[in-house]
């Protein structure tokens, strides 16, 4: 469950829509007095929050998760119109994890949302991937056509799982690079497109869902 603390309700509605769309659990919240109810329910395992809230505005909402021992481990994302360099540090050195200036693209912010969970192991990880006609095992690390097992190298499930992660998202060649090779990889992007080659192959039909997007990258659509 992700809460998105957001006073604007065409923004708070459009930011729920997009997590949900992405395969988030989301709960719009208009203020901190509703973040504190809603905390006292279930404890969600990222708050994306807006600084210029009415009451109480989102960097004393950030201290007081902080100082609480039942609240000072969910990570936090500041989202907020303010882009001064002063406003990020304030942001920044009360605790929260990343700050994000409006206005801003939805697939960069869903990626942003991601790196932040990828760092707190065990949030939001799904142990099964399932688009059309693929299903992956993440615990296990299988790959399932049509309920049938296919035998893929390490590289070309992780590249198959990324992308999946990523639905609706162009990646580009660098980007999974990057991810799949590791930093230190001294590659050319042209291994991305030979792996892509290959498991689209042992896909089969179904490896028609990873879509080439000219000049960029690759994506799979749902």
């Amino acid at each position: 469950m992700i809460y998105c603390v957001e006073d604007e309700r065409n923004i708070r509605e459009l930011i729920v829509y997009t997590l949900e769309s992405t395969g988030f659990q989301a709960k719009g919240l208009e203020d901190g007095a509703a973040l504190f109810r809603e905390l006292d329910k279930e404890k969600p395992s990222l708050i994306l929050l807006d600084v210029m809230l009415p009451e109480e505005d989102g960097i004393q909402l950030l201290k007081k998760l902080k100082m609480s021992s039942s609240t000072n481990t969910i990570p936090v994302i500041m989202v907020t119109a303010k882009g001064a360099e002063y406003d990020k540090v304030i942001g920044l050195d009360a605790g929260a994890d990343d700050y994000i200036t409006k206005p801003f693209g939805m697939m960069e912010f869903v990626s942003r949302v991601k790196a932040v969970l990828r760092r707190f192991p065990g949030e939001e990880v799904k142990k099964e991937l399932s688009i059309k006609d693929i299903r992956v095992n993440v615990e296990q690390h299988n790959v399932f056509v049509k309920d049938v097992n296919v035998m893929l190298t390490l590289k070309e499930y992780e590249l198959l799982k990324f992308l999946m992660e990523n639905i609706g998202i162009v990646l580009t060649r660098d980007r999974l690079l990057e991810h799949i090779w590791g930093y230190d990889f001294d590659g050319e992007t042209r291994t991305v497109d030979v792996h892509i080659r290959t498991l689209r192959q042992k896909l089969g039909d179904a490896g028609n869902i990873i879509e080439t997007v000219r000049g960029v990258g690759y994506r799979i659509q749902g």
